[in-house]
């Protein structure tokens, strides 16, 4: 249970994550960073969740913008 301490994705789900993106980006902007079709071509969230969770590679790049984003808003917010 400790070495989930520092872990910034432990208790989030990937639906978290997603509303969070889409909250911080448009979809055009989420499909720029992580270059997956479900943000560009007819996105909705659920089909991105089906998509995501079938798909390691485009879950990890996914979570990996989330922890940047919050990163990025650490960065901001403490200047």
């Amino acid at each position: 249970m400790a070495e989930q301490e520092n872990n910034p994705l432990h208790g989030k789900t990937l639906e978290m994550i997603l509303d969070y993106l889409i909250a911080n980006y448009s979809w055009n902007e989420l499909y720029y960073h992580v270059r997956i079709n479900c943000f560009l071509n007819n996105p909705s969230k659920q089909s991105c969740l089906k998509f995501l969770r079938k798909t390691p590679w485009a879950r990890k790049k996914v979570e990996e913008l989330y922890l940047f984003t919050l990163d990025e808003k650490q960065n901001i917010q403490g200047d």
